[in-house]
Formats: structure tokens, sequence, C-alpha cells
């Protein structure tokens, strides 16, 4: 499908609308050539010829036509107004699903910059052409058409000589469309560009003050900024080169009329009545001339506006349920299907997609098999692969090769929607929308009861802090949880995860932020949910794993050390020197026992 095609997709839904305004357009047009008309007999039959029991009719009839001119041309612009902002909503709720589709290799890809000005500058371009554009070129043609066929009927040799100036005018509109497209491509790309600039400064100001940064960003957005007036001052240089060629053969039409038309009036081959007649239709014939330039540029406008949104809405995602999984009645295809949380990694490895062949695998040939309901601790480096297990468990990527189970089905064979669903996740990377507290907490289950949100943040060890709040759970929080501290929003993100009740739950370095008596709460609160519960705690500090059912060592993208605890310090290995590094030799109960003296 090619671009405009995918766009006519939205614009026949209104196909009735359109129709509708075309025709009141073609009437509109049709009456502009009364008033001319009128005006010539006006002049050879009541001014020349005396015949003044006609000018009352004749007045009336103007008025008429006028004011029905005025209430249609209300009506058609009303209607393509309409449409226009129809197909906007269309195409704006279209594209936007898209983009919730997409997996997490298309964002790696794409700025948030640039996808926001799909949303934005270049739907309104669209909305323009549909709501301006469309009907004015449509109009403008028929208006030279209606005035060029009335002044045959006047005088063929003149309206021969009002020809001439058109193949000047249609090389003139093909070389400009030529010129026009590559700028305003430019152009979008610029403003994409800057757009993208100034949200990720937006996003990340805090590191910009941090750094004390401003004056170098400063210098960044200018450089951007005036890239992109460099752009606009490209394409309005093409529209400054063209815009007076259609001016000047606008003009021409007047000379040639007062000229030849004036000559032939003393020859009496027309009559004055019919110089006011094609004087009247004159404009009829400059307007189209005059405008041809803009309504190219509008027209390059719409067309790349919608080339970029249309590549950018027909990336497909890699990672999507199977088609046979949506109907399949033995499978994981029923959505919202309880799974119990068997969970096997076998021979899998992964690569990033633009890496290249020979270079090497993040993760490579990982394997462990955990039972439903047990607790699985993963330490390793920075960088070793730990939150990738987690993401090609979340199938936010397909493993490379070998298979990720869930309940004995390959991930890649369920319902995509019903294995995230679920899953609850508290991401090491903390995001809080700008919602109130409650509404964050409920993000996953919005028709949850207040208690049970409240049953989750005390889980989560979040009660407390939120309960002192002048708001409570009514407290708005920022975008990114500006306002709450690190652990705060820690505590919010895993009460967030525990209210899904979910059959896997990931806590990927969820505790950092949080000191050792909160920790040792949050795993108490974890131990009552164990039975039910698959539960994955990817973390630095042995604290955080030390009770798990099974922990995984990672280095360089391999599992090098698996077991319990106890077998893992007695095994002397990476996992031992990083419990000696963090708790010397002092026993790590006794180590704890003290902590909490201390704080009691």
């Amino acid at each position: 499908m090619t671009p405009v095609k995918w766009f006519y997709s939205f614009l026949k839904r209104y196909r009735n609308l359109m129709i509708l305004g075309l025709f009141l357009t073609t009437v509109i047009a049709a009456l502009s050539i009364v008033n001319p008309y009128i005006s010539g007999i006006i002049v050879d039959n009541v001014i020349q010829a005396g015949n003044y029991d006609l000018l009352p009719q004749l007045i009336v009839c103007l008025l008429a036509v006028t004011l029905l001119n005025s209430v249609l041309r209300f009506l058609y612009q009303l209607i393509f107004e309409t449409a226009s902002q129809g197909v906007l909503y269309d195409m704006r709720s279209t594209v936007y699903r898209k983009l919730l589709e997409e997996d997490f290799a298309f964002y790696n890809r794409k700025r948030t910059g640039d996808l926001m000005s799909r949303q934005t500058g270049d739907m309104e371009a669209i909305r323009h052409f549909i709501a301006y554009d469309l009907y004015a070129v449509y109009q403008n043609i028929l208006l030279f058409a209606f005035a060029l066929l009335m002044i045959f009927t006047v005088n063929t040799k003149l309206a021969l000589c009002m020809l001439v100036v058109l193949p000047f005018t249609a090389f003139s509109t093909f070389k400009q469309s030529k010129e026009v497209k590559p700028a305003f491509q430019r152009n979008r790309n610029c403003f994409s560009s800057l757009n993208a600039f100034v949200q990720e400064n937006i996003s990340g100001n805090r590191v910009v003050k941090a750094f004390a940064k401003e004056d170098y960003e400063r210098e960044k957005f200018q450089i951007e900024n005036d890239r992109f007036k460099e752009a606009q001052i490209k394409a309005s240089r093409v529209w400054m080169k063209y815009v007076p060629i259609f001016e000047i053969l606008s003009y021409a039409l007047t000379i040639v009329l007062m000229l030849y038309g004036g000559y032939m009036v003393i020859l009496e081959e027309i009559t004055l009545g019919d110089l006011v007649k094609v004087n009247g239709y004159l404009w009829m014939l400059n307007m189209p001339l005059r405008m041809a330039g803009w309504w190219v540029n509008d027209i390059q406008n719409f067309v790349t506006s919608v080339e970029k949104i249309y590549t950018t809405y027909s990336e497909e995602p890699r990672v999507r349920t199977p088609r046979f999984a949506w109907n399949h009645g033995d499978s994981f295809g029923y959505p919202h299907q309880k799974i119990r949380g068997e969970v096997e990694f076998r021979n899998v490895s992964y690569r990033a997609e633009d890496e290249d062949e020979n270079d090497a695998d993040i993760i490579s040939d990982i394997n462990f098999r955990i039972k439903a309901g047990q607790t699985v601790g993963i330490i390793g480096s920075t960088g070793s692969g730990k939150s990738t297990l987690m993401n090609l468990l979340c199938r936010f990527y397909d493993a490379t090769s070998g298979q990720v189970l869930v309940d004995g089905t390959d991930v890649r064979e369920m319902d995509l929607y019903n294995l995230r669903d679920n899953i609850g996740m508290a991401m090491q990377d903390v995001f809080l929308f700008s919602d109130t507290i409650e509404g964050n907490i409920a993000y996953g289950r919005p028709d949850c009861s207040f208690e049970q949100v409240k049953h989750a943040a005390i889980m989560a060890d979040a009660n407390h802090f939120i309960s002192a709040l002048p708001d409570k759970y009514d407290t708005i929080v920022g975008e990114r949880g500006v306002g709450l501290s690190g652990g705060q929003k820690q505590r919010i993100s895993l009460a967030r995860a525990l209210l899904k009740d979910p059959s896997i739950l990931i806590l990927d370095d969820t505790t950092s932020a949080v000191d050792m008596e909160t920790e040792s709460y949050i795993q108490t609160q974890l131990k009552s949910i164990k039975k039910d519960c698959t539960v994955f705690i990817i973390a630095y500090r042995i604290s955080s794993i030390r009770d798990a059912d099974q922990i995984l060592v990672m280095d360089g993208g391999r599992i090098i050390e698996h077991g319990t605890h106890d077998e893992l310090v007695a095994a002397g290995g990476y996992y031992a020197k990083a419990f000696r590094n963090q708790y010397g030799e002092i026993p790590y109960d006794l180590l704890n026992e003290q902590k909490m003296t201390q704080r009691r």
C-alpha cells in the first residue's frame, strides 16, 4: 500500500460528506458566473439602452445570488472542517494504537521527539489539506474553467488570447513542484530533530542542572534551531522564486483584457457590457494563477507528512502474537488465562538486532528451570545480562536461538497480551505517570478497590510515607515521579507490580534505594505470596537474594554459578567473593540482627 492509498482509507470513511462538500463547491463556482453576467446586462440594457425597468429585478437577483453564495460557502467550509477533524481523529488514533503495538527494538531506534512530531505537526498538515486545500484547488479549477467558458461565449478571439498564459503557468507549476518536495522533506526532518532535542532536554533537565551544562545545551539547541531556520528559509526561497511568476502571469491577463478587449470595443466587435462581463470573470482566472504556487507548497507539505507518518506506521513489530495462537483452543491463546509460573530457559542465546553476526552474544547458552512458586535470585556484574533474561521472559525481545518456556510452552507461541498480563514487573528504571499515587499503583488493575491498593502499598512498605503526604493517596506525582525519593518511587513501583496478583513477579534491582530494614520487611512480605507466584529478584546486594530457592550468578552473558546461598558460599567462587566483599567475615545473620537492633 502506498502512503496516499493509506491516507485515502481514512478519507473514504467521510466519502458522503466530502461528496456533499464538493457538490456545494461546484454550485458556488457555478453561481460565481452569475453576477458578472448580470453586470454586463446592466451596462448594455440599463445604462446604455435606458431600460430602467429591468434594474430592480437585476438588483434583487444580484442580492439573492450573493446571499445564497454566502450561505453555501459557510456550509461547505463547515463540512470540510468536520471531515478534516474526523480524518485527523481516526488517523491519530490508528497511529497511536500502532505505536502501542511496537516492540522495544522500535523504540530503541526512534526518538520520542520524532514520534511526537508525527502526531502533531505532520497530522496538522494533513488536516489543513482536507479542510482547505482540497476544496480550494477544486473550486479554483472550476472557476477557471467556467470563466474561460463564459469568455468563449462572449468572443472566441479574446478567450484564445487569454489562453496564451496557460502553458507558462503549467510549466512554472511543474518546476515548482519538483523543487519544493525535497525542501519540505528537509524541513520536516529538521522540525522532528528539533522537537526530539527539546523533548530530550526537558526530560533530562535534572542532569543538565546537576552538571551545570545550561550554556552547553543552549549552544546545542541553537545549532538545531539554526538548522531548522535554514531549512525553512530554503523552502521559502522556492516559492519566493515562483510566486512572482504567477503574479506576473495573472496581471498579464488584465493587460490583455484592457488592451485587446478595449480595442475590440472600439471596433464594436464586442459591447461595453461584454467587456464588463469579461472583466468580472477576470478574477476567476487570476485567482487560480496567483494561488497556484501556494497550493503546490501545501500539497507537497501534505504529501511529505503522509509519507513520514506512513513510514512510521508501516514498521511491523517483530515481537507479536502468532496468528495460530489467536484462536487456538488448547494453548494460551485465551486472553486473561492464568498461568502456573513454571519457567525454563533451554539453550537460550540473544544478540541485538543491529549487531553483526560476528559480534558476541549479549547472553549465550543459558539453561535453567524454575518450578512454579519458587524464588530465584540473579546476581552478577553490570552488563552481565541479568535484565536481558527477564526481557526475554516477558518477550520484549525474542531469543536469537534456543527456547524460553513458560509452563512448557514457548513464549513465541503464546498470546503476547496474556503472557505479560500474568507477569508483574518492577523495573530498574522506575517510571511514574502524571497521576495520583493511587492511580499509579492501580495502573495494572484500574478497576480494583482502594483497599486492594492500600494492601499492595502495605506489602511494599509504602503506606506509611504515602499516609504522611498532604493528600495521601490522592497526591499527584510528576511525569517521572518528581517529588518522591528514589526509594519511595521504587516502593510505589513494587506495589504496582504486586497489585496485579501475577503468576510471575520480576523485581529488577527494586530495593537498591531502600534501607536494610525496609528491604527485610519487603522480603518478609514477598514470602507470603511465594506459594502462588514465581519470583525473580535481580539485585547487587546479597541480602536481597540470600533466601532464594535458587541463585543464578551471571558473568559475561553466561551463568557461571547456580545453587542456593549456602552452596554458593561453600563453593568459594564469584558469589562467595561478593558475599565477603559486602559483609566481610561477619556471619550474615549476626550482621542483620545487629542492624535491626540499632534501628530499634
